[in-house]
């Protein structure tokens, strides 16, 4: 299949409005040139549409390559909406090329991510969730719909939150915040199992934190398990200093009940 470009404009900047077009500048006469095309060749082929590959043989289009500063080969430019949005030099061997695609190429359901996020803004729950429902169905693995779905859940129903999160890995970008999910779901359904917490002093005041944050108080919540943290930092596995954590990580670092306990925790902690 022959990837040359006939038109800059057309096949490259006006394509990449529609999908992501991957720019692979390479000469005949370059080695690393050799080994790198044929790995993309194999990539695209497998990528089931998500993104396009076009070439750019240096020595024909001098001007494109001057215009984007070309001073090494093979050189690779990912373009999405008429920009560069990522770049690498140099023959990548397959794995790296395909983790550094992982990593760049755009959510192409981001539009429609966007969209549930405005509608839970407005408070229509439901229609985020048919929105983030539809995307999975075509997306499985798509953790940024999975994360903003299982928070619409994670007061009404925690144990369908923390189903949709729990396969979230360490090395994916979402892991902290599934993990507070978690954290947040499991808390929420022991409040229904109180007879289940280990005997101790402090165990009325974590419960009456478990109760506060199922009623989504966060305020209260905190205070709750920063007295926890002050009289017995590690009861129940360490709980109060995760739920802490987790509440901070679910309401944002900007959030004022964020900024007005991020203090008296890190002060409880260090006690």
């Amino acid at each position: 299949m022959d990837y040359e470009i006939n038109s800059f404009q057309k096949d490259i900047i006006e394509k990449s409005f529609t999908v992501p077009v991957l720019l692979d500048f390479w000469a005949p006469w370059c080695g690393p040139c050799k080994v790198l095309g044929p790995v993309l060749e194999r990539l695209v082929e497998k990528n089931n549409g998500r993104w396009v590959l076009a070439k750019v043989n240096t020595d024909v289009h001098q001007d494109i390559t001057g215009q984007y500063g070309i001073r090494g080969i093979p050189s690779v430019k990912l373009f999405v909406d008429g920009k560069v949005v990522n770049e690498f030099t140099g023959a990548l061997p397959e794995p790296m090329v395909s983790q550094w695609l992982t990593e760049s190429l755009p959510n192409r359901f981001q539009k429609s991510i966007n969209r549930a996020d405005q509608f839970l803004q407005h408070d229509k729950v439901p229609e985020a969730q048919s929105i983030l429902e539809d995307v999975l169905k075509e997306d499985p693995d798509n953790e940024d719909a999975r994360v903003m779905l299982a928070e619409t859940y994670l007061f009404s129903d925690p144990k369908a939150a923390v189903r949709l999160v729990e396969t979230i890995e360490g090395h994916q970008e979402q892991y902290p915040m599934a993990e507070a999910i978690v954290t947040i779901g499991n808390l929420v359904e022991k409040v229904h199992h109180p007879e289940e917490l280990p005997p101790s002093d402090v165990r009325q005041t974590y419960l009456e934190g478990m109760q506060e944050l199922s009623l989504r108080r966060f305020d209260k919540a905190l205070e709750k398990f920063i007295e926890v943290i002050t009289h017995n930092r590690h009861y129940d596995d360490d709980g109060s200093r995760k739920a802490c954590l987790a509440i901070f990580r679910i309401l944002g670092d900007e959030h004022p009940v964020s900024q007005t306990y991020r203090r008296a925790f890190s002060s409880a902690l260090y006690k």
